[in-house]
């Protein structure tokens, strides 16, 4: 019969509405004789249009009603659907989101009243219950008929909103474990003689056994046999192994009405080439000496589901104390990293990026990423020891091991992820994770996730971020460097004990172990979050700090800094989560004093030390600095406030290249010490000098700001001088500095001079006033005169005083000058004025030369401490820092005017100009350079490790041995290092007594 063209409309256009995407067909169905019930009743219409697919769900609906048993049975079930909600809920809901269970309904039309109860009890339906169900199957086909039928009543509350996730994977797990025992039964029923001979235990793994299984999945178990009643043991395995071999057949095999599913036993000892069922001592000699890293992973999930209980429940036990010793194995935490890597290689390329389970954000990377961090803190943490994802998920949350927030996360993601696996496979009931590309089922997924504006974009986008978030957090916590450290450490020592401390305290070296036991309880008793993750962190810290020359120093300051940021949200979850920062913080806590003690005084600087935004440890330009001092100084309200906010950068930054310094030099357990050592004495010289240059830039304009607004009467320039205009500044280091001006047009010159003067003045003043920072003393006598000649100069009064009086030694300390902070136009034209003093074109006389030599000589003998040992002297005693460098500058003297590459301030570079241009020999070059770079490194060592500025060797053994483990050298090599710096200083000595004092 054919509607008439108004109610043909009308009806169209409210399948449309509803969202039917082909109202025609749905039309036509609906037209069809006895659909009367459904065309007119508003309620079930909009009970079609609410299923994942309407016309999907209409067409089964069609299926189902035609499927019953005369006109009576067909009333029967619409009144049913009209009047009961549930009902009509579940079934439309399941007919809309599986074609597959719509095609079983068809099949067996009565099987639809699976789903009239609902009740409370019916929510959440166990093991019991699905044994009730499956009750009666008395051969393979009826197992399976039965089996869909529970499965009916699983996915009906499901697409319903019923049961979450969780609950439903939990669910499918209850439903194979009642359908393994139900398929044993009647392996067993057939053989009666073989059940009298054996006990057989079915172990389930992988998602089954986690409790978490998908739609259409294969069941993974192991099998566990012995024998019954003094029965011989090799027939009684034989007998179990055929009664185990006939249930997988049962539950396998394609029948009239297909199959349950694959029964998989892939995961047994050595495979599928290993015997189907070993009795439980074979399987423990098996684990205990064949096993390989995965399958312990694997067993995080076994658990006993069908069979003899009692021997299921033994292997369990048995089993369990191996899964969580697996992390003490060599190699562990690289092993079951390289086999996720090679799970995502052998994805085939057209599917990688559909992979849902597999790919890169899929469910596999939540999956490892938990199961890592169980094994390797489950060994002492009970807690953990969950075979299912979420939970294990969550008790990792609880106890600290990963962050709420990452948690929260990536619980999120799973379930979203789980959520849109189960949707793909209820589909058509297959194993697949592949996200479809069909935009059809990409609505109908979209859809049944509760998607219903634009499903298939917003379903994208959903899965897009998921997947991203998922991935961001693997590699986070997957590739975390403190899991290799928490798995190499001996059974027992990841949680404490007194006893066990204090013997650890010792046998690490620590000095005061009492003393040690007191900062570990103070930093891991109790019960909060905070001292949870303090006793996962400790284990390896203390590791760490023993690798330094002061272990109790380390630990002593540790505690300091978590005293000072134990409250702040970010500190505890930085060490555990952020790449190799619980490490460098460990390094640099214990390397000596300069570093803690600028932490002490800014402990947020831990920040630093992560890969964060903090910009890690790479140091800062000096362009960046200064924006940031020059920032902090406008917004203080006066010079004095100004020039705090530039010390408290200064401050922050010289810790950064402190820690940059240290972790270096000491190296991680994931990046081996700089091969380079120069290239950390250039990182630390640079870094210093242009921190210096930025603080000098803030207390000027702090400095000008505060006495005359915007402009001062003359231009003022500072220009760097000594190591400072060589980039070259230890830790230690005063800046030497000359001071230029000149006056602005229409400003009277005494003006400008005054003005210059006090500004000079000031800068000296505020930048001496007394503060816990490392000081920054300015250094001005290498201005004309030396301290006799005023302190700034115009650039008028320098030229004349050079051009009628400069002296050699005044030429010479111009080689570095270079303009760091001020005026840069008048900085400029001030080096423009000294080049051709310092880069003379008829190059130096030899009576120059005999002076610069003399004055080499004074300076030694004059500043050499009295009774300091010259041959470990750094700076002054032979192929020390003083040889090298006037052995280069006397090189600048003589050819820099021929040889542009020689007109550098920096020592290194003029080096290695010298040798590009001939003047010096790649030999002679490279033992100048070396003896030029450790000496260095050891003033910069004396100085973190003393916190004061030193050119010599400590005397006292623990310094001592400090300052050898920054330049590599162990625990009693001390001895070795000073062999090694006097022979380093004898050779370059060498160079020089050639080429300075002889045939230059």
């Amino acid at each position: 019969m054919t509607s008439a063209p108004g109610r043909r409309s009308s009806i169209f256009t409210r399948l449309l509405r509803h969202g039917f995407t082909d109202p025609s067909a749905a039309e036509r169905l609906l037209d069809s004789a006895g659909l009367a019930p459904v065309r007119n009743d508003p309620v079930l219409l909009d009970a079609l249009g609410q299923a994942a697919d309407p016309d999907l769900a209409l067409l089964g609906l069609v299926r189902l009603l035609e499927a019953q048993d005369g006109a009576t049975a067909r009333q029967e079930l619409l009144d049913t659907l009209i009047a009961a909600k549930p009902l009509r809920d579940r079934l439309l809901g399941v007919l809309g989101a599986s074609a597959a269970l719509a095609e079983h309904l068809a099949r067996h039309p009565k099987d639809w009243q699976a789903l009239v109860t609902y009740e409370p009890r019916d929510l959440h339906r166990g093991v019991e219950e699905f044994e009730r169900g499956l009750a009666g199957a008395d051969d393979p086909v009826s197992l399976r008929v039965a089996y869909r039928r529970c499965l009916l009543s699983i996915a009906a509350r499901d697409v319903c909103g019923t049961i979450e996730v969780a609950e439903t994977a939990a669910e499918l797990a209850d439903l194979a474990t009642a359908t393994l025992r139900a398929a044993l039964a009647l392996a067993q029923a057939a053989a009666p003689e073989d059940a009298a001979l054996c006990r057989l235990a079915v172990i389930a793994m992988g998602k089954c056994g986690g409790h978490e299984l998908n739609y259409v999945s294969d069941v993974d178990v192991i099998f566990v046999g012995e024998a019954a009643g003094g029965a011989d043991e090799d027939k009684a395995l034989r007998a179990a192994t055929r009664l185990a071999s006939h249930m997988m057949r049962i539950c396998s095999e394609t029948t009239v009405e297909g199959s349950i599913w694959p029964v998989d036993a892939n995961l047994r000892p050595e495979g599928r080439n290993g015997p189907l069922v070993r009795t439980l001592a074979s399987h423990l000699a098996y684990y205990q000496r064949w096993a390989k890293t995965w399958e312990f992973q694997a067993l995080l999930k076994a658990r006993p589901v069908a069979g003899d209980p009692a021997l299921g429940e033994e292997y369990v036990a048995a089993l369990q104390p191996l899964v969580w010793q697996a992390a003490e194995r060599e190699n562990f935490v690289a092993d079951v990293q390289k086999m996720r890597r090679r799970v995502v290689e052998n994805i085939p390329a057209a599917e990688i990026d559909r992979q849902l389970k597999l790919g890169p954000g899929g469910l596999r990377d939540v999956e490892f990423a938990v199961q890592l961090l169980q094994l390797v803190h489950g060994r002492s943490d009970a807690s953990l020891r969950s075979g299912t994802t979420l939970d294990a998920l969550k008790a990792l949350a609880a106890g600290g091991y990963v962050g709420r927030a990452d948690a929260a996360q990536l619980d999120d993601a799973y379930r979203f992820l789980r959520s849109l696996e189960h949707r793909i496979q209820l589909y058509r009931l297959r194993r697949t994770h592949l996200v479809p590309e069909d935009e059809n089922d990409l609505r109908r997924l979209g859809r049944s996730l509760g998607l219903r504006t634009e499903p298939v974009t917003t379903l994208t986008r959903e899965w897009k971020r998921h997947a991203s978030v998922v991935r961001r957090l693997h590699e986070k916590l997957f590739y975390r460097p403190l899991l290799d450290a928490v798995a190499a450490l001996a059974p027992g020592e990841a949680r404490l004990s007194a006893e066990a401390a204090r013997e650890r305290m010792v046998a690490l070296g620590y000095a005061d172990p009492a003393a040690a036991l007191r900062h570990l309880e103070a930093l891991a008793s109790g019960v909060t979050r905070k001292a949870a993750i303090q006793r996962t962190l400790l284990p390896v810290l203390l590791g760490w700090f023993a690798d330094s020359a002061d272990p109790d120093a380390g630990l002593l300051n540790f505690r300091k800094v978590s005293d000072a940021l134990g409250k702040t949200p970010w500190y505890l979850r930085l060490l555990r989560d952020e790449g190799a920062a619980a490490e460098n913080l460990a390094r640099v806590l214990s390397a000596g004093r300069l570093a803690p003690d600028l932490l002490m005084r800014a402990p947020e600087a831990v920040a630093l030390l992560g890969d964060g935004d903090g910009g890690g440890l790479t140091p800062r330009s000096r362009s960046s600095l200064e924006q940031e001092v020059l920032a902090a100084v406008r917004r203080a309200d006066n010079a004095v406030q100004g020039v705090t906010a530039a010390r408290g950068v200064r401050r922050r930054e010289l810790f950064r290249t402190c820690a940059a310094d240290i972790v270096g030099s000491y190296g991680t357990e994931s990046q081996p010490a700089e091969a380079d050592q120069g290239a950390l004495v250039d990182l630390v010289g640079g870094a210093v000098s242009d921190l210096t240059a930025a603080t000098l830039a803030g207390t000027l304009r702090a400095v000008v700001r505060e006495g005359w607004g915007d402009t001062l009467p003359t231009r003022f320039a500072i220009i760097g001088m000594g190591r400072f205009g060589g980039h070259e500044l230890g830790y230690g280091s005063d800046a030497d500095v000359l001071f230029v001006h000149e006056p602005r047009e229409g400003v009277d010159e005494r003006e400008a001079s005054q003005a210059a003067n006090k500004v000079v003045s000031e800068m000296r003043r505020l930048l001496q006033i007394p503060s816990a920072d490392p000081p920054l003393l300015i250094d001005a006598d290498l201005r004309p005169e030396g301290k006799s000649g005023p302190l700034v100069r115009t650039l008028t009064s320098y030229e004349a005083y050079y051009r009628r009086w400069s002296l050699v030694w005044e030429r010479h300390a111009l080689l570095r000058a270079e303009h760091v902070a001020g005026d840069e136009d008048l900085g400029r034209r001030f080096t423009e004025l000294i080049d051709p003093l310092r880069y003379p074109a008829d190059g130096l006389g030899e009576e120059a030369v005999r002076e610069i030599r003399r004055l080499k000589a004074r300076m030694e003998s004059e500043r050499l401490p009295r009774g300091a040992d010259p041959k470990l002297h750094a700076k002054l005693g032979p192929g020390g820092l003083s040889d090298v460098e006037w052995t280069v500058q006397l090189l600048q003297l003589r050819h820099g005017a021929g040889e542009p590459g020689l007109r550098t301030t920096r020592t290194r570079e003029a080096l290695a100009a010298a040798r590009a241009a001939g003047l010096i020999s790649e030999e002679d070059a490279g033992i100048l350079d070396e003896a030029w770079v450790l000496a260095t490194r050891v003033r910069n060592a004396v100085m973190l490790v003393r916190g004061r500025a030193g050119d010599t060797f400590p005397t006292v053994p623990r310094e001592l041995a400090a300052v050898g483990r920054y330049l590599g050298y162990g625990p009693g090599h001390a001895g070795d290092m000073l062999d090694a710096y006097r022979r380093t200083a004898r050779r370059a000595r060498g160079v020089v007594e050639e080429l300075f004092y002889g045939g230059l």
